[in-house]
């Protein structure tokens, strides 16, 4: 059956956003799947792309571009900085936007960009200021790390008072403000750059 939101949907083109991650463990395509579900439902067709070392990714489809990383001791990986870097122009043309997932964002104090310790060295060491950026508490998980990253992990939170039991699974993300994100990127679309 058809709608009317369906065949106009199916006569206008669908402005297309990339969404595009690079994740350790797995929650950062979490919250692109979370935020591809709030795009998809304001009208945009929504693309998930993983960016590995290997990854030859091309930005011409994409009307929006959306960069998404997690962090590990401290930095995000290279192949994001380098991404970005090798592709600046680009990304600034198709409204690009930014988040960051780290644990140290599940203090409320540490969610701004110039309160997040990691988004704030990331900002100094490339040229692209994103007019969006978010910054997501991260995941918990002893369970799924190897025995070295699940010891320094482990001593990170006992250092910052975060959960230390081996069996913790513990969610920070506030999926309310992942959300808010996602608008704001479609609002990004209504903006002439």
């Amino acid at each position: 059956m058809f709608t009317l939101r369906r065949v106009l949907k199916m006569v206008t083109r669908m402005p297309k956003i990339g969404f595009i991650y690079s994740t350790v463990d797995g929650h950062t395509i979490e919250i692109c799947e979370r935020l591809a579900k709030v795009v998809e439902e304001a009208g945009f067709s929504a693309t998930l792309l993983e960016l590995t070392p290997a990854a030859r990714i091309d930005l011409g489809p994409f009307d929006q571009v959306v960069i998404g990383a997690s962090i590990r001791y401290g930095k995000h990986r290279p192949e994001v900085t380098r991404f970005i870097k090798d592709n600046i122009a680009a990304i600034e043309s198709k409204h690009g936007a930014f988040f960051s997932v780290n644990a140290v964002a599940r203090k409320q104090e540490k969610k701004q960009p110039d309160t997040n310790p990691y988004v704030r060295k990331f900002f100094r060491n490339i040229a692209w200021q994103p007019t969006v950026i978010g910054i997501f508490g991260g995941k918990i998980n002893y369970s799924k790390y190897r025995f070295w990253d699940r010891t320094m992990i482990r001593f990170i939170m006992w250092m910052t008072k975060g959960p230390t039991a081996l069996d913790s699974n513990v969610d920070f993300t506030n999926w309310d403000e992942v959300e808010a994100f996602g608008r704001a990127v479609c609002e990004l679309q209504k903006t002439p750059q």
